[in-house]
C-alpha cells in the first residue's frame, strides 16, 4: 500500500502544470474635430499721470468719472512755468479706457456675428467642416481626408498580442 502511495505521489508531482493565456485586441478609430468660434477681450482702463519740473499748478488735469455707457473722460490741467528764464520739464499722460459692454451677440454658421472687442481682443473664426471625413474599412485601415481651417482629422490602428506561459 505504502508503495502504491508512492508511485501515486510521484506520478502526481511528476505531471506538468500548464497556464497560458493569449490575448489578441485590435482598435481602430477615427476622430474628427471643427474648431469653435471663439472672443477672449480684455477691457483697458483709463489712467491720467502729470509730472514736471519748475512747473506750477493752477488746475490740475484729471480724469472725469465713467459711468455704466461711457467711459472717463479727461479734463483739462492749467499749469504755468514757475520762474521764467529757467530750466523746465513736463509730462502729462491720458489713457482713455474702453465703453462698457453690456451685451454679447452669440453665433450664426459658427462664427461670432459682432464681437465686443475691447482695447485687448484674442478673436478665433470657428473652423469649416468642408471636405473632412473619416472612414474605417474591413480591412482595418482608417482613412481621413482633411477639411477646411479649424479642423482637425486622426485616424488609428491598435494592435496588441499578448501571450502568457
Amino acid at each position: 500500500m505504502k508503495r502504491l502511495f508512492l508511485l501515486a505521489s510521484a506520478l502526481f508531482l511528476a505531471t506538468p502544470v500548464s497556464a497560458a493565456e493569449i490575448t489578441s485586441r485590435i482598435t481602430d478609430s477615427v476622430q474628427l474635430t471643427v474648431d469653435g468660434p471663439a472672443v477672449q477681450s480684455t477691457r483697458i482702463g483709463s489712467s491720467y499721470s502729470v509730472s514736471g519740473s519748475n512747473i506750477s499748478v493752477e488746475t490740475l488735469g484729471g480724469l472725469a468719472v465713467a459711468t455704466a455707457t461711457a467711459p472717463a473722460l479727461a479734463t483739462d490741467g492749467s499749469y504755468d512755468i514757475n520762474t521764467d528764464g529757467q530750466a523746465f520739464s513736463f509730462s502729462e499722460t491720458t489713457q482713455i479706457g474702453d465703453t462698457p459692454v453690456t451685451s454679447q451677440s452669440c453665433c450664426s454658421s459658427g462664427l461670432i456675428t459682432a464681437p465686443n472687442l475691447y482695447g485687448d481682443s484674442i478673436t478665433s473664426s470657428g473652423g469649416t467642416a468642408g471636405s473632412l471625413a473619416g472612414t474605417l474599412t474591413a480591412a482595418g485601415v482608417p482613412t481621413v481626408t482633411a477639411g477646411g481651417a479649424g479642423t482637425t482629422a486622426i485616424g488609428q490602428r491598435t494592435i496588441e498580442l499578448s501571450v502568457f506561459q
